[in-house]
């Protein structure tokens, strides 16, 4: 029996993980075996289509996209899932498929958002003492 042609990619948003499971397929995506037309917010959702709006519904027709999702908040899990999506088209395309059109991807989803395939660095800062948050001081009396 042949090896499945399959990758897997994570996309990262603040503590927010998604493993992105790319296998040949009928072009089925599916975010913690719901499909992806079930997110919630409906408001975010347009966010979670975006690579596959940008690179094309061509791209992905002969691919099924399975996503594990954990950690963070909602807003931060949507950004992570529309992460490893474009992760995982480009990561497939660049081993069973070839080199020029891996780039072509690649610098589609690059003109358009740069945080589609790579992560935000940016994280919370811890607190520490003196005052009741990171940056803040507790008021100064001289009386």
């Amino acid at each position: 029996m042949p090896e499945s042609q399959s990758v897997q990619v994570f996309g990262k948003k603040k503590t927010a993980t998604a493993c992105a499971f790319a296998k040949q397929g009928r072009g089925l995506i599916k975010v913690n075996g719901q499909p992806i037309e079930n997110i919630e917010p409906e408001q975010l959702r347009l966010k979670v289509f975006e690579p596959v709006l940008i690179v094309g519904q061509d791209k992905f027709a002969n691919l099924d996209i399975r996503i594990r999702v954990k950690g963070g908040g909602i807003t931060s899990q949507i950004y992570a899932i529309r992460a490893a999506i474009a992760k995982s088209v480009v990561a497939y395309h660049a081993k069973y498929v070839d080199e020029s059109s891996k780039n072509e991807l690649r610098r589609t989803l690059m003109d358009y958002d740069r945080n589609l395939l790579v992560s935000d660095p940016r994280r919370c800062e811890p607190k520490k003492y003196g005052g009741r948050s990171a940056r803040s001081r507790f008021q100064k009396s001289y009386r």
